[in-house]
């Protein structure tokens, strides 16, 4: 399928190299005024390296975008808001300790009369750009005490202040509930109805095929297949996007887990306002699920349980005994590992090494000589060479800077860290988020290898049909407290997202 003319934007022959890599290979893209256009590919397909060439972080080596017919300065850092192009990434730019009416106005062209600004009229411009996608939360509310889907609404908000005609969503529903996607998805809807473009990012293939009027495929830098609305279904999307037919998924069948003796409890876990009270138990082997709704206390409770944070009361149990760490470092040493949501905030560190990164748990297997502070640069080595092959981690090497790396590979460095001798208990928080089917069965194969380890892996997922297919057990928590939970073949993506929404108390003597 050829692009179509006449379009609003066009994208031409857009080309870009890294050494010797190449990023984007003669890309050609057409979007259309007021349509959802899908846009997706394997991690390090050349998305990003597109939408930075279109935001003019990056420079392309060839090619043009114009816009109705007259070429765009993509050197210029002005052209893509004089273009009223917004873009929304998945790690959102927003300033915590700013309200959400500052955060909306950031930036932005303000009314000015006889040289003062006029606040009252910008204030009622970000009140009105608020309003037009249903904000319902009070807009002097700082941004740090809003949810993820809030903070959505406020990048949107911002998005619209500056008349946008394009929006670019990266990702945008990685951390949304079901229900918060539904509503994003209405004011997706909503826009397009009104003639903003949308450039919509996004691994959950799903999504894609519901929303997008036209999709684009890259593979490997290049433009592989363009589709209108229902010219593709899912497995043909996967064979688009890596190139051959992948199986569809399947729930893991595993041996029967010996749950007679817990590795690992939580008992009336409680930090307010988030953690109420859950207790729960982790068996040797088990790949465990917290599920619930975004908010619902599952991140806090895992970092309780890392002592990141500190518990108010309640108490953790590893093999028996009462975790009595006094930090991170306490609970590392005794076995505990949390992999991070936000990977790139949180869990590594992006301007070094990809052996720096795999490194840092693993520095007492690393030492020259036992007891002294040195690290042997030969075990770092080897020991990161091991792990990028039995990880597929696509790197040029391990001095590679780890920020340079995709998104599903940064998830597997970040894995990789923690193989080390002694880890007891794991806990995933969104193993899969933003990266692609590919990488996906690869770190969710990770996790099963862990267990069948006899390690307890423990996973935070807002993706039900990950849940369903990837755990022994679901654990479902619901405002701070567990409502219920459901086991093998009791887990279904139903079943989870309805523990999700009942009442603790109704949920009691329902499903497991």
């Amino acid at each position: 399928m050829s692009e179509r003319s006449g379009a609003w934007l066009q994208v031409r022959g857009l080309s870009k190299h890294f050494g010797g890599a190449n990023a984007l290979s003669a890309v050609d893209v057409d979007i259309h005024r007021g349509e959802v256009h899908g846009l997706v590919g394997a991690n390090g397909a050349g998305k990003s390296t597109f939408i930075k060439c279109l935001a003019c972080i990056t420079t392309p080596d060839e090619g043009t975008v114009s816009l109705d017919g007259e070429p765009l300065a993509l050197g210029n850092p002005h052209t893509p808001e004089d273009a009223g192009f917004a873009f929304i990434h998945q790690e959102l730019n927003l300033v915590p300790h700013f309200d959400a009416i500052q955060n909306i106005l950031l930036g932005v062209p303000k009314p000015r009369k006889a040289g003062f600004t006029q606040w009252r009229q910008a204030r009622a411009m970000a009140i009105a750009a608020a309003e037009r996608i249903g904000v319902d939360f009070p807009l002097n509310r700082r941004v740090d005490e809003l949810t993820v889907a809030q903070r959505w609404l406020v990048m949107i908000g911002k998005a619209l202040v500056r008349n946008a005609s394009l929006v670019v969503m990266d990702e945008p529903t990685a951390s949304l509930s079901a229900v918060e996607s539904d509503a994003l998805f209405r004011i997706i809807r909503d826009l397009s109805r009104s003639g903003v473009a949308i450039l919509y990012v996004s691994h959950r293939l799903d999504e894609v095929l519901d929303l997008s009027d036209r999709i684009t495929v890259f593979r490997d830098g290049r433009v592989t297949k363009r589709a209108d609305r229902g010219e593709l279904d899912k497995a043909g999307l996967i064979q688009a996007i890596v190139g051959r037919a992948v199986p569809s998924s399947a729930r893991s069948v595993r041996a029967e887990i010996d749950r007679t003796t817990p590795l690992f409890e939580a008992r009336n876990v409680r930090r307010l306002p988030m953690v109420k009270d859950v207790s729960f138990t982790l068996f040797p082997g088990e790949v465990l699920g917290l599920g619930g709704l975004v908010g619902a206390g599952r991140t806090e409770t895992a970092r309780l349980a890392f002592h990141a944070d500190k518990l108010e009361s309640g108490s953790f149990l590893l093999e028996g005994t009462e975790l009595k760490a006094r930090g991170v470092a306490d609970a590392v040493k005794a076995g505990i590992a949390l992999i991070p949501e936000e990977r790139r905030s949180e869990g590594l560190i992006l301007e070094k090494s990809v052996q720096f990164n795999m490194s840092l748990a693993a520095l007492e297997h690393l030492r020259a000589l036992a007891g002294l502070p040195f690290l042997s640069a030969a075990k770092q080595k080897t020991r990161t060479l091991e792990m990028i092959r039995a990880l597929s981690i696509k790197t040029t090497g391990p001095s590679q800077a780890v920020g340079r790396l995709s998104g599903g590979n940064q998830q597997k460095a970040l894995i990789a860290r923690w193989l080390i001798p002694g880890i007891k208990v794991v806990f995933f928080d969104e193993p899969s988020r933003g990266v692609d089917i590919g990488a996906r069965q690869e770190i969710h194969q990770a996790i099963r290898d862990l267990a069948e380890r006899g390690i307890g892996t423990i996973v935070i997922s807002s993706d039900v049909e990950e849940l369903a297919m990837l755990c022994d057990r679901v654990v479902v928590l619901r405002e701070g407290e567990v409502s219920g939970e459901a086991v093998g073949d009791e887990i279904t993506e139903q079943a989870i997202i309805q523990l999700s929404y009942a009442p603790v108390h109704e949920a009691e003597g329902g499903t497991r």
